[in-house]
């Protein structure tokens, strides 16, 4: 990325500058930034944005889904805090990867919700297929300083089962099939990938001082309600920065282990210089912030995000008579009160999800917003997770693909002959502008999302 000539025009402003880093703008009305935008439909629309968001050990069937009643779409329990959001939302039911029954073991064979591919019986050579993800990355990350940014909070465990490296319980996401795309569990330095113009910089000043004087002069020329906007921004960027400061904090003052840490890497591990938030919770929400302004800075348009890892060790104590982690309660034996527990994790995590989404709803971007501009997918591999069934998956759908996806209504695929989960990933290709005859098992994409 090049500076900026003294006299560029402010149509063509994207960046604030400092010493060493580049603070991409949001949307303003004063000022044309995104250019061509592959599958915008139009040379300055803004640019469509793909993600994709997982959650690990199932879901209690009994209180997932939705149905299409007389006034719309009624969501079940652990949907509901979606509810406000029901209109940009689509809820699928139905779809599968049949690779998903070709291998033993309940967890690993099921780990290729993104690609429909076969996961390789091995402890040794992996193997998935590329993922929907990183192939949308290859083509619309040539318009962004980032072609796709991975996050998670729980780092790979090392183990084996039924012959399956336990690696693959901790990626969704494959660069090549036989690579995961690294995955950034740590707050500081995904939020330095935001940032950074690759060269160096202290790391003990806010990026908005290190902006300041370039934005200063950019609030001088925009309208009034562009530099309201820009404070709005700015302000979203320096609370980021005090959440993750804290985290830090915390992590140094609990060196000792205290407090939530994630899963167990690899012996010998250096741990790097940043913090890991105090409760999971804390740390899924800052991981969604970090993902929405990558998207609001246009820094890049593809991200994907594992709130936990399959056969996650998450526990989730702070809520109110939870002890179990997230995989034990998965495996409740239909006893009813494990079952609660497990739907009132279920939606938790919708919950979490339901923030983000609405902060997208809320970040204008002109016609339409954010989230309107954008395809945010929710899934998991498995169903129930006491069954370890993945004959029908978990799978939402959230926001309007730039006008091209209608929200509002369940989509049963129940009783289709092809309910190739590859068909909604070659229907969210198609509107990134990404066109392939095929993808994972799958020829044809889903017809019905508009």
């Amino acid at each position: 990325m090049k500076n900026l000539h003294p006299n560029t025009t402010i149509s063509r402003r994207r960046f604030l500058r400092g010493m060493g880093v580049a603070l991409s703008l949001p949307w303003l009305e004063s000022v044309n930034a995104w250019g061509a935008a592959p599958g915008s439909g139009g040379a300055s629309g803004a640019p469509r944005r793909l993600a994709a968001v997982f959650m690990g050990n199932g879901v209690n069937p009994h209180h997932w889904g939705a149905v299409n009643g007389p006034g719309g779409l009624e969501l079940m329990k652990s949907l509901s805090p979606l509810e406000s959001l029901k209109d940009r939302l689509l809820v699928f039911k139905g779809l599968w990867n049949p690779t998903t029954v070709m291998g033993p073991g309940g967890h690993y064979p099921k780990m290729n919700v993104l690609s429909g591919l076969k996961v390789k019986q091995t402890t040794t050579d992996v193997e998935v297929g590329v993922t929907v993800d990183q192939l949308v990355a290859r083509e619309v990350g040539r318009h962004t300083p980032v072609s796709s940014i991975v996050l998670g909070t729980e780092g790979p465990g090392y183990s084996t089962d039924s012959g399956y490296t336990s690696i693959y319980s901790a990626y969704i996401s494959w660069a090549s099939p036989t690579t995961p795309a690294p995955k950034e569990i740590y707050p500081q330095q995904a939020f330095d990938q935001l940032f950074d113009d690759g060269s160096q910089r202290k790391r003990d000043k806010s990026v908005l001082d290190l902006v300041l004087e370039d934005a200063n002069s950019l609030k001088r020329k925009v309208s009034g309600r562009d530099a309201r906007k820009l404070d709005e921004y700015f302000t979203s960027v320096r609370e980021l920065e005090q959440r993750i400061e804290k985290a830090e904090q915390f992590s140094q003052q609990n060196t000792g282990g205290a407090g939530w840490q994630p899963s167990v890497q690899k012996p010998g591990f250096a741990r790097p210089a940043a913090g890991i938030p105090a409760t999971p919770q804390d740390h899924v929400r800052l991981m969604f912030d970090i993902l929405v302004l990558a998207f609001q800075m246009d820094r890049t348009r593809v991200a994907t995000y594992m709130m936990n890892n399959d056969l996650s060790n998450m526990n989730f104590g702070f809520l109110e008579g939870i002890k179990s982690g997230i995989h034990e309660l998965s495996h409740h034996a239909n006893d009813p009160g494990r079952l609660d527990h497990y739907q009132r994790v279920n939606q938790h995590h919708m919950q979490l999800w339901a923030e983000a989404l609405q902060k997208m709803a809320d970040t204008n971007e002109g016609e339409r917003s954010l989230l309107d501009n954008s395809m945010i997918l929710f899934c998991s591999s498995l169903w129930d997770g006491n069954a370890h069934d993945s004959r029908q998956l978990p799978v939402l759908l959230a926001g309007g693909g730039g006008g091209t996806i209608r929200g509002g209504r369940l989509l049963d695929y129940s009783a289709t002959e092809d309910r190739r989960l590859c068909r909604l990933h070659l229907a969210l290709m198609e509107r990134m502008g990404v066109r392939t005859d095929r993808f994972g098992d799958a020829d044809s994409a889903l017809p019905d999302l508009g």
